[in-house]
């Protein structure tokens, strides 16, 4: 039997919004497994849809750079928020955007590529001793389109590009590029608030949506339920969530009266040719790095 601690139940509570005890019972019927706990209480009709896990690890920042057709974001991890407000560190992850901008978004090559006379490895050093506190680059991601733009967005940003959440957005369009950036720039803020998993369904993990027909249809045969109901209602379900997590399915942030899909072909008209997303890169400091607590 695993120990179910408190702060479990407090992880639990604030990914599902169920009752403790709920959770509690949830985590000791599971035997601890967080992911299963979660299915759990959602079949039994306890939790709202599941979350991503909330817990932050690392700190540090996000720094994104651009080019017409191109772009990337990088996470440079630091061990505290003071050292991701210093004007050293501030600097390294603008450099290391940058760079990864020709380098390509693979670690190792940003880490080989040179900053000067020196590799980023040999600066990412330097910085440390200077500063005094462990830094990493974690992770890079990058986009370009053949013809159109790559917008950006960085929200709570510190400097120009650097920021806690970093977005990318590819948009493929022959129309006017100035309107075409000043969409991206409103798509890339949607995607920053409301955190899609995908462009569409079809780029869905299958685990993701087996998982959620599994949580509709045992939550419903439980109410007993006929099976031809329950499949109905399983349908109807996943375009219900299809909407909440697939980019082109969600409300349009800045439009709610439309979907994400229908601004974007309305977004074509005023750019004066159909746009095309071609993808999205979202990063958040620190996300699936979980955070030693002090007891």
């Amino acid at each position: 039997m695993a120990n179910i601690t408190a702060q479990m139940v407090k992880e639990l509570r604030e990914r599902t919004g169920a009752g403790m005890m709920d959770c509690k019972a949830a985590l000791a019927e599971t035997d601890g497994d967080m992911e299963k706990a979660v299915d759990l209480l959602r079949k039994k009709g306890l939790a709202k849809a599941a979350k991503k896990a909330g817990r932050v690890a690392a700190e540090g920042l996000i720094g994104a750079a651009v080019t017409a057709n191109k772009g990337v974001v990088v996470e440079v991890n630091s061990e505290t928020d003071f050292v991701a407000r210093n004007d050293l560190f501030q600097g390294l992850v603008k450099m290391v955007a940058d760079i990864a901008l020709t380098a390509g978004p693979d670690v190792e090559s940003i880490k080989q590529a040179k900053a000067g006379s020196i590799t980023v490895a040999e600066a990412l050093v330097d910085t440390i001793s200077k500063v005094g506190e462990n830094m990493s680059i974690r992770r890079a991601a990058g986009l370009s389109v053949g013809r159109g733009a790559v917008a950006s967005y960085i929200h709570n940003a510190v400097s120009d590009g650097l920021g806690r959440i970093g977005v990318l957005v590819g948009l493929e369009s022959t129309g006017d590029i100035d309107e075409l950036k000043r969409f991206g720039r409103m798509l890339a803020m949607h995607v920053a608030a409301a955190n899609p998993q995908a462009l569409d369904s079809a780029g869905l993990d299958p685990e993701v949506v087996r998982r959620e027909k599994e949580v509709l249809a045992d939550k419903y045969k439980a109410q007993g339920k006929p099976a031809n109901v329950v499949d109905k209602i399983v349908e109807s379900g996943l375009k219900t969530f299809y909407k909440e997590v697939c980019l082109l399915d969600q409300e349009f942030i800045h439009a709610p009266e439309a979907s994400v899909a229908q601004a974007v072909k309305e977004a074509g008209g005023k750019v004066g040719a159909p746009i095309k997303v071609t993808g999205f890169v979202r990063y958040a400091v620190g996300e699936g790095i979980e955070k030693l607590e002090s007891e």
